[in-house]
């Protein structure tokens, strides 16, 4: 009995919790008597899920953050790491043998085209010019004492002496000049103007043919080497800027131009080689230094949009444009991405509202609202 008691209390408890919060229903109120509470009679006679328009859901709205499609350039920027040689750079070498007199060798001592250099033993190729130029003369005396007799009309000479007298003249001659040629051999000159690098020849050495005296740097103009990746081949036109750095002067930077690069790709590396001029006219940069090197470019404006923006399906990237409050998808290309920013293709006109914030919950025509009209005026 006791626990009869407890049960009728207990749905007793729970019938008042329900007519407090829900009100009476009308059938117990006319079985009771009585009227229906307010609440009851003013219970929403909607659709099956109780609220305004029928199902639950139905007719709501996303809220999204919306911003107009702006179009940018994109900047290119390729770095790349290269090394230079001098423009214009010569090895000197022995072209004979003999024993060194004469050095001016200097490492870094500036030289102009046709400065001597170095000196061999040249007694030998002096004294073969002496006896060439004696062997001249006597001819030149033969020749000059035939042609006179020959223009008096002298029967001592024939035609023929006078003209084996011309010709021993001319053999003279030319073995004067190959013993002066035999002679400049013995002296070494600058063939260009630059800077003598460093060289282990000095007097007393005796030279071989073939041998490498000093090396001649024109370091007024530095050309530099680098590589120059696929992606980044259409970049390459001859005069295009770039701009070289260097751990030796921190800060600085140096500009070249291009000048020529490769017809084809490294099978291996798939880049090609690229050489650039860089101007060194104040001879602060040297031959063989290895440098950083920038090339840029700006491209044509491009749409740009957040990395927020894009949604990805089995189609490929996208983007979502809001009209009229419903929103619809379109395909991008994507072309370039710096940080949280995205250079794209599309075909959504610009200046189109599209969702950079809340895109991931969209479906196509559905409802979007921004979030400052959901503050409503005044918030």
């Amino acid at each position: 009995m006791k626990k009869f008691i407890i049960v009728l209390v207990s749905l007793a408890v729970l019938a008042g919790a329900y007519a407090i919060a829900f009100g009476v229903p009308a059938q117990v109120a006319r079985l009771w008597g009585g009227t229906p509470t307010e609440e009851t009679a003013a219970a929403p006679r909607g659709g099956p899920g109780g609220g305004p328009g029928g199902p639950r859901g139905q007719g709501r709205s996303t809220t999204v953050v919306l911003a107009p499609l702006e179009e940018r350039a994109y900047m290119l920027v390729l770095r790349t790491v290269g090394s230079a040689v001098s423009l214009r750079r010569s090895e000197v070498i022995a072209t004979e043998a003999g024993e060194v007199v004469e050095a001016a060798l200097q490492a870094n001592k500036p030289v102009e085209k046709g400065d001597v250099l170095l000196r061999l033993d040249d007694r030998t190729e002096r004294l073969a010019l002496e006896i060439a130029e004696a062997n001249r003369d006597q001819a030149q005396a033969t020749a000059t004492r035939y042609q006179g007799l020959n223009r008096n009309g002298s029967a001592v000479v024939t035609d023929v002496a006078l003209s084996e007298a011309e010709v021993a003249l001319r053999l003279a001659e030319a073995n004067v000049g190959l013993a002066e040629v035999a002679l400049d051999k013995r002296t070494v000159v600058a063939p260009i103007s630059g800077r003598l690098g460093l060289s282990d020849v000095h007097v007393g050495d005796q030279l071989s043919g073939s041998d490498t005296i000093v090396t001649i740097d024109d370091s007024s103009t530095l050309l530099a080497t680098f590589e120059v990746p696929e992606r980044s081949i259409g970049l390459l036109t001859e005069g295009k800027q770039v701009l070289v750095t260097t751990p030796t002067y921190t800060g600085r930077v140096f500009e070249g131009r291009v000048t020529a690069f490769d017809s084809r790709l490294d099978s291996v590396t798939r880049s090609a080689t690229v050489e650039a001029e860089i101007d060194n006219a104040d001879g602060l940069l040297l031959s063989g230094m290895t440098f950083a090197i920038r090339m840029t470019e700006e491209t044509a404006p491009l749409p740009l949009v957040p990395a927020t923006a894009i949604t990805w399906d089995r189609a490929g990237a996208g983007i979502w444009v809001a009209d009229e409050g419903r929103t619809s998808r379109t395909p991008v290309t994507i072309r370039f991405r710096d940080g949280d920013q995205v250079w794209i293709e599309t075909e959504a006109p610009v200046g189109a509202q599209i969702v950079t914030e809340g895109a991931a919950k969209l479906r196509d025509g559905a409802q979007v609202t921004t979030a400052d009209a959901n503050r409503g005026p005044g918030a």
